[in-house]
């Protein structure tokens, strides 16, 4: 039986994904890619975006790709949901930017705290 944990859907959700990614025979942009187009297909929340937001810099996809990757859908998906796609990752974006500060805001803070304890 498995043992109970305090975020269930959470850990469902990563045991798929890394499931996926183990089964998944293309390589890490491809892959992102795929996926950022499904999440566009499918209208998903700017919420679903950011799990790919930091692969998707470390693999060096810079905005323009992710620019190509909606135009190439457009005429599948339809012009409303690239254009929400495209609000969309700009909101995990800036969430991904606005966590990123408050993280530097607060070592600093602390770092002066310690600077300024004898």
């Amino acid at each position: 039986m498995a043992m109970q944990s305090d975020t269930p859907v959470l850990d469902t959700l990563v045991a798929m994904t890394v499931d996926s990614i183990e089964r998944c025979g293309l390589d890490e942009k491809t892959f992102i890619l795929t996926r950022l187009a499904a999440l566009a297909a499918m209208d998903a929340p700017a919420i679903s975006y950011l799990a790919y937001v930091d692969p998707a810099l470390k693999a060096d996809l810079t905005p323009e790709v992710l620019q190509d990757v909606l135009v190439a859908i457009a005429p599948v998906v339809g012009t409303a949901r690239v254009m929400s796609a495209a609000t969309h990752i700009t909101e995990a974006l800036g969430i991904t930017i606005a966590l990123a500060e408050a993280e530097a805001e607060a070592m600093a803070e602390t770092e002066a705290q310690t600077r300024s304890k004898p």
